[in-house]
């Protein structure tokens, strides 16, 4: 391997944000999923992000610079170059990147091509993470969400006004938790870094699946909810008012005259939250009730006046 300097294209007097910057470009330019058609980009990739273990930790850096270590990072022994071991790294067959993994070359890589890189765990070979191609990011992929942890909760109509719910976690602890707008039955809800730990991984997340009960007074149909209004005969007929029970508590509504079972009322913005602020609305159908002693009293009615006619 060619000296450090040289290969991210430095001068021994380069500071760390120079370092970092040259160590950049290298990535980006010789990373084998950007370069698939070149045999040597992988070397050119793995030669550069060494170069950076190298030069990106101000401790070996000096250490470099005095002699002390060589270009691999291995100790320098009088009689003999590269330390026990030889080959491309610390030990024959090893981690090509020291036995510390990425160790600051890490964050940089995280931050060009995204988290396949996170969570190496050390040792041989990459870590049981292939940096160096697409197979190997799937399965890093399926190892962090190994570490995730899936449940299901049941959220009321009352709680997806309130836009939260308290969601007991399988350690036994109990967090809020905000409901989106314009959930439906069957979405998830992610809770970043709540799952399952592991060494030298990320750590993995909490996804919710919601389940929304069923209500006896409220049917879900969107943004806007449904309910049923008892309406007395007496004031479907002549007109006048009812209560009718909203989830913010009960208001008042008025009945024209001549009102017929399943005629449906329009309380705008009594339904539930939407994305984009307001809320829907929520429609009151009109349900006509007989009390037992006016049944009666109507038949009686039509007793006398089929009797008379």
């Amino acid at each position: 391997m060619s000296n450090p300097y040289s290969v991210l294209g430095v001068s021994k007097s380069a500071d760390e944000k120079a370092i970092k910057s040259a160590f950049r470009k290298l990535a980006k330019k010789y990373h084998p999923d950007q370069n698939k058609k070149d045999s040597n980009a992988q070397a050119k990739f793995a030669e550069a992000t060494q170069a950076y273990e190298i030069l990106g930790d101000s401790k070996k850096r000096a250490q470099f610079d005095r002699g002390e270590i060589d270009e691999k990072g291995n100790p320098r022994f009088a009689g003999f170059e590269g330390g026990a071991g030889g080959g491309f790294g610390r030990s024959q067959g090893g981690n090509p990147f020291g036995s510390g993994g990425f160790h600051g070359a890490e964050d940089i890589l995280n931050d060009i091509f995204g988290s396949a890189f996170g969570g190496q765990s050390q040792g041989g070979g990459f870590g049981g993470g292939n940096p160096f191609g697409n197979a190997g990011q799937a399965q890093q992929r399926r190892a962090d969400r190994s570490l995730d942890i899936e449940m299901k909760t049941a959220i009321t109509i009352e709680e997806l006004m309130r836009g939260k719910t308290f969601v007991t976690l399988p350690s036994g602890k109990q967090i809020s938790v905000s409901i989106p707008p314009e959930s439906e039955d069957g979405n998830t809800i992610r809770l970043k870094g709540q799952g399952h730990s592991a060494p030298g991984r990320q750590q993995g997340d909490i996804l919710i699946t919601l389940v929304i009960r069923n209500d006896a007074k409220f049917l879900k149909q969107g943004n806007d909810l449904r309910t049923e209004v008892p309406v007395p005969l007496k004031v479907a007929v002549l007109g006048g008012t009812v209560a009718v029970d909203t989830p913010d508590g009960r208001l008042s509504l008025k009945i024209p005259p001549g009102t017929n079972s399943g005629k449906v009322f329009r309380l705008r913005g009594k339904g539930l939250p939407k994305k984009g602020g307001g809320q829907g609305d929520l429609l009151a159908a009109a349900s006509i009730q007989l009390p037992q002693d006016e049944l009666e009293s109507l038949a009686n009615f039509l007793k006398n006046v089929n009797s008379d006619g």
